[in-house]
């Protein structure tokens, strides 16, 4: 056997069959294979005809999904206390802010939200004073309390009702 280099010829025919096999399976435009219909001509029907809707599966109905309830945005009435004379008593007890010879009155509240409590008092000889208290009423704690009580943890932590009565309302509303 004799290795012999191919002849020109053979060198560009797998060139030339590639080209000619990718132009034969282009074939014509378009706007070639039909011709356009004039006024004078009939239109031509096809005789198969074009689906117009893809089927599609069938809607399942589902079911509405409960909303979580959200919270009330506005602080009541406390219904199942404290009562404004506990958190009196929590402030010139064991939180230390009254002292025990100071009258106080009761202005507003307590109102309850969540678990937290919104009480003004009226502090003879002395501003009136906000407090913000949390938990049950046996086992109440102060959460702040003064003239200013939209805090870090009130802003954080305090429930909306909480949060609009310390930093958006009115002292003594």
């Amino acid at each position: 056997m004799s290795c012999t280099p191919p002849r020109p010829a053979h060198r560009h025919l797998p060139v030339a069959l590639a080209a000619l096999l990718a132009l034969a399976g282009c074939g014509a435009p378009p706007e070639l294979r039909h011709p356009t219909a004039s006024a004078t001509t009939a239109p031509t029907i096809s005789a198969t005809p074009t689906p117009t809707l893809t089927p599609t599966a069938p809607v399942t109905p589902t079911r509405p999904t409960r909303a979580t309830p959200t919270p009330d945005p506005t602080a009541t009435p406390c219904r199942s206390g404290p009562s404004a004379d506990r958190v009196v008593a929590l402030l010139r007890g064991p939180a230390r802010v009254l002292p025990r010879d100071v009258r106080v009155t009761v202005r507003t509240g307590p109102l309850c939200a969540e678990g937290w409590q919104y009480t003004v008092l009226a502090v003879s000889g002395h501003e009136e004073l906000q407090v913000i208290t949390r938990g049950r009423p046996a086992a109440l704690e102060l959460v702040t309390a003064g003239t200013d009580v939209c805090g870090v943890e009130v802003r954080a932590a305090g429930p909306s009702g909480i949060r609009t009565l310390a930093c958006d309302g009115t002292p003594g509303a």
